[in-house]
């Protein structure tokens, strides 16, 4: 459970969309989202013989299913221990408000008070799981459970049980409690969340606001949704099920089901400007959680692939531009030095299409993709570089927790370089140019020697600024102003560049007039 108080405003509404977890108020945190572009046919589409078969029997009752796995859906109601934030005193409660008694139930804050627990106080939180086996284990989300004194399960038969972290997972946001209880507990069946299709309807149960075994119900919106932002989902770990399932404070850590009562998906975060459910709800596919829950279970820690890249999208200019049919894949921006795809040959500019025979739509697939090969094992890698397809086998390191430092890139003025070659202005590119100094380039770390001063034109419009230094020109390296003038007179329509900034490399393609 969060730190963090962002509760639904049942008299207002806050004025940025933001993103929250779906749990107890004081487990939601904002972030933003991006959504990846989508190829559209544009062939005509026959419905299938199945899909005329459901639209003509009507919606689906729901009853049979709920009835048939809702015992397995819990409660799940925590106590933190406050972190000593002040808040008012007793004679600021306003104790007449007929309202205070369901505030102080459900954990949530009261409009036009401070959001702030009191200090020494228990913090209450409320979020929901289901039951993945007969001896107690539950699923659930970590920033339900985080940081917390007490866990308390209820069942649906009214029982209560003390639980027990076994282990929690920031990275994916999925966690695993146990209970002791006498007799086989009823527990879920798990799908197939790889085999989800925009427009399947789904089931989710859980506990909005503190109102146990609540029932909601809509549709698949988008599958693969990466890096929607909020605890667990800001890292591209998991490639969010989209729904537009009824989704509230409380529902975190519950279970979203398939029509065959099948557990597909962990709802985790809501997409809102208010607080509560707007029509936008994210779960956590069954078969990462799954991943996640075994390890777990068996050594209390998770192990993670990683191969030593940093990548971006793929955009309709950049794949123009590098020969691809389509915008498709993951663009390598940079590739760790010494790390395994160095070792085995990716290079920046690259294109990862698929990983062990699975296509790579979209960026925002590849992460989770590595992530679940296990270290040691080769991933066989099919890229796109000099437009031709190369199959690249790489050998898939552990990923590891760690802190890192990026160099800011400053740069005073725009005239030259104590070292050197003064600034040039090409008017095709809208790029002002010069060289580094060397003083300047151990300052910021840089890998390369060129500088841009000032960007207009297609280049401020392809988002090139000051202070970006320029490593290649349509992977021709450009190390010197000559090189920067030789491959930009020799770029056609467009230019792809690799680039520099604050620590980072990333790829950008300018349209050139």
């Amino acid at each position: 459970m969060s730190n963090q108080v962002v509760g639904p405003r049942l008299l207002g509404a806050i004025a940025l969309v933001t993103l929250f977890a779906a749990c107890s108020p004081q487990s939601s945190t904002a972030a933003a989202s991006a959504d990846p572009a989508r190829a559209v046919p544009t062939a005509a589409v026959t419905p299938t013989p199945a899909a005329t078969a459901a639209a003509q029997r009507g919606l689906p009752d729901f009853a049979d299913l709920v009835a048939q796995v809702g015992s397995a859906v819990v409660n799940v109601q925590v106590v933190q221990k406050a972190s000593g934030a002040q808040g008012q005193d007793d004679s600021e409660d306003d104790s007449d408000d007929p309202f205070n008694d369901f505030f102080r139930r459900f954990g949530l804050p009261r409009p036009n008070m401070p959001q702030q627990p009191r200090n020494n106080m228990p913090v209450h939180g409320i979020g929901s799981g289901f039951i993945i086996s007969p001896d107690g284990y539950i699923l659930t989300n970590t920033h339900v459970v985080a940081n917390s004194s007490r866990i308390t399960v209820k069942l649906t038969d009214r029982r209560e049980f003390d639980a027990k972290v076994i282990g929690q997972d920031e990275r994916t946001d999925v966690a695993v409690i146990k209970i002791v209880a006498k007799g086989d507990l009823p527990v879920v069946r798990l799908g197939d969340s790889s085999k989800l299709r925009p427009g399947q309807w789904v089931l989710a149960i859980g506990s909005p606001f503190g109102f146990e075994n609540s029932v909601t119900a809509g549709v698949v919106s988008a599958t693969a949704r990466g890096n929607v932002g909020g605890e667990g989902g800001n890292n591209g770990y998991v490639p969010f099920i989209q729904t537009d399932v009824a989704v509230n404070p409380g529902n975190s850590g519950g279970p979203l089901f398939n029509l065959n009562g099948e557990v597909v998906g962990i709802n985790s975060q809501i997409y809102s400007r208010s607080g509560g459910y707007e029509g936008i709800s994210f779960a956590i596919p069954i078969d990462v959680a799954d991943n996640v829950a075994e390890q777990l279970i068996k050594s209390g820690r998770v192990s993670r692939g990683r191969i030593g890249v940093t990548i971006q999208e793929v955009t309709a200019a950049t794949a123009e531009n590098l020969g691809l049919d389509r915008p498709h894949g993951a663009a390598v921006a940079s590739v760790e030095s010494g790390g395994p795809a160095d070792k085995a040959g990716i290079e920046p500019l690259d294109i990862i299409i698929s990983v062990n025979g699975k296509p790579v739509e979209t960026n925002d697939q590849l992460p989770s993709m590595i992530a679940e090969i296990r270290p040691g094992q080769q991933a066989q890698l099919e890229v796109w570089r000099d437009k031709a397809v190369k199959r690249i086998n790489v050998t898939v390191e552990e990923l590891k927790d760690k802190s890192s430092t990026t160099a800011s890139l400053r740069h005073g003025g725009g005239g030259a370089g104590e070292e050197g070659e003064a600034a040039t202005v090409n008017n095709r590119i809208g790029l002002s140019v010069r060289a580094l100094t060397a003083s300047e380039k151990t300052q910021i770390k840089a890998r390369g020697n060129i500088v841009v001063v000032n960007s207009k034109g297609p280049a401020a419009e392809a988002g090139l600024r000051s202070g970006d230094v320029i490593l290649s020109i349509n992977r021709s390296k450009i190390d010197t102003i000559a090189a920067f003038e030789a491959a930009v007179k020799s770029a056609g329509r467009d230019a792809t560049l690799l680039i520099q900034r604050e620590g980072q490399q990333s790829i950008v393609t300018i349209t050139l007039q």
